[in-house]
């Protein structure tokens, strides 16, 4: 027998080491956690949930709380993460870390993405009518073409 035919695929580790999953606290960033969540645990693979903190110069000219706010939304998030994870603790085991990051949400995701070597990105589709025009992060990220995107609507 050859070297190469001794060597035995091992099942579930070939797949993704890194998911990062970008949340905002809508339905369908919400979602987008739920299902890397399910291929963290399948893959085995650590789950990275990432919010963006978004920097509002015109917030911040008219002495609106933009840091405070966006801090608040980013403790919730966790609190409902961590809640989501208690409810399934000893039926699924899921490694995962929250990270915040600063900016608009597409450089922000980048960042996060390039700092936590992450092997796939999953982001929620977006809800707002005008990035059908413009284009939304997750088209941007797709297009960007340096890590697996999926998109879950």
């Amino acid at each position: 027998m050859t070297e190469q035919h001794a060597q035995r695929f091992e099942r579930g580790t070939d797949g993704p080491k890194v998911i990062v999953v970008g949340v905002d606290g809508s339905d369908s960033s919400l979602r987008a956690a739920a299902y890397a969540g399910g291929l963290a645990r399948r893959q085995r693979a650590l789950l990275a949930v990432v919010y963006v903190q978004p920097v509002l110069a015109a917030g911040t000219a008219l002495g609106a709380p933009v840091a405070g706010t966006t801090d608040e939304i980013a403790e919730d998030l966790v609190a409902h993460i961590r809640e989501a994870a208690e409810r399934v603790k000893g039926i699924f085991d899921v490694r995962w870390e929250f990270h915040t990051f600063r900016g608009d949400p597409y450089n922000g995701l980048v960042k996060a993405a390039d700092d936590l070597k992450a092997d796939a990105v999953v982001v929620g589709a977006s809800e707002q009518a005008g990035h059908r025009i413009v284009g939304s992060v997750a088209v941007r990220l797709v297009k960007a073409g340096r890590w697996p995107v999926t998109v879950v609507p």
